[in-house]
């Protein structure tokens, strides 16, 4: 296990009702509100009422950044930048899932900044002194509320990018499952798969003697593949639901990941340009080329760390640690597809048109990976694969 130094600073605030102690949260760090969302479902079920009703007996302004879509874009972006100053805010509240987090990270470190946002994402620029952000979370999926991540689509140049600064982590986050009651099988699968990739991506890498974080990201992969298919079924099902968030958040705010490498991170790196070219719903992406990543990567070496996962959370007996590892990707494929997830690229109409460009654009910043290195002819072999 390797030094690390662990900081997981947001205030996390479960439960029912959580969204009545929004005001007096707010007022610690801001009067002056950015109010970030979606494309309107907090209106259909009530939430943004809740939400308004909260910031006007607090006393606090706020100003609206609405229709936030999936795989947000940078324009979204500037826009909340223009308006936060325009009217000095100095607070950005975020409402929904992992997209409209990540943007409205993106605004509260492209307020102060002179410069275009988009050079975060292209590393021409970090992060200095951005606004505070909190967050009320409506989809159990990226961790963005408890991790300082973000990552902005770029339509206009095709681009998907990830950046990320300690400084962004959430002031604080609501977290209520009833708030993910109305999410669809759909999303509720993809989320599911997501929060499992979260875990694949930092279990997955060379590192040795890191037993107890191995055995905290196995217990949250189990709590998916328990309660993954219950919220499918049951959606109402607040067990299931509380489970599943708490899930999110612990799956990629740090702690697994300490003592360790950065973790791989190239599935997340090639999936980034699946959905920049295609508007592709992230956690079904992931569930496409996780397992093709895990065959491609399979040797001797590595199949010792996809045994142990194999056989703790997806069923594996096998003593042979290769032959474990052969199964084990079976049945994290045959999971997937029993969520309703696709397991090919054909299922989701995409052809291998561009995928020297997206290769190419994977390895922008050198090779993917640290479990095992990838360069642009192995990126686009994995694609070939997954098709």
């Amino acid at each position: 296990m390797k030094n690390f130094n662990f900081i997981a600073p947001t205030k996390i605030l479960f439960g029912k009702n959580k969204v009545n102690e929004l005001g007096n949260e707010i007022k610690q760090h801001g009067t002056r509100v950015l109010f970030a969302y979606g494309t309107g479902s907090i209106k259909k079920t009530g939430l943004y009422d809740k939400v308004v009703e909260q910031l006007t007996q607090a006393g606090i302004e706020y100003f609206e950044l609405d229709g936030i879509k999936p795989n947000p874009d940078i324009s979204s972006v500037r826009e909340g930048i223009k308006i936060c100053r325009e009217n000095n805010v100095d607070f950005v509240l975020a409402v929904g899932g992992g997209s409209v987090i990540d943007c409205s990270k993106a605004v509260a470190a492209g307020v102060p900044y002179a410069g275009d946002a988009w050079d975060f994402l292209m590393r021409k620029a970090a992060v200095k002194n951005p606004l505070p952000v909190g967050t009320i979370l409506t989809l159990a999926a990226t961790g963005s509320e408890m991790n300082g991540n973000s990552v902005i689509s770029n339509k206009e140049t095709g681009e998907k990018r990830a950046f990320g600064d300690d400084s962004l982590r959430p002031k604080f986050s609501i977290l209520d499952p009833v708030n993910t009651f109305t999410v669809n099988k759909w999303q509720t699968a993809a989320g599911t798969v997501d929060i499992i990739s979260h875990i694949f991506e930092q279990y997955f890498t060379p590192d040795k003697g890191t037993f107890v974080q191995d055995a905290i990201a196995e217990g949250i992969v189990n709590t998916c593949v328990k309660y993954g298919p219950v919220a499918l079924e049951e959606p109402e099902n607040y067990e299931a639901r509380a489970n599943l968030m708490w899930s999110s958040s612990l799956a990629l705010n740090g702690l697994t990941g300490t003592g360790k490498i950065f973790g791989d991170w190239a599935t997340h790196d090639i999936e980034h340009e699946l959905s920049a070219y295609n508007d592709l719903t992230h956690g079904a992406g992931l569930a496409i080329l996780f397992p093709v990543w895990l065959e491609y990567v399979l040797d001797e070496i590595r199949a010792i760390k996809i045994a142990r996962m194999s056989r703790s959370c997806f069923g594996v007996t096998d003593d042979d640690d290769m032959q474990a590892a052969k199964n084990g990707i079976k049945a994290i494929r045959n999971f997937f597809t029993s969520l309703g997830m696709p397991a090919t690229l054909t299922e989701v109409n995409i052809t291998a048109e561009n995928f020297d460009h997206m290769a190419e654009s994977a390895c922008r910043f050198g090779p993917l990976g640290m479990f095992k290195k990838l360069g642009p002819q192995q990126v686009k072999d994995i694609l070939n694969m997954a098709l």
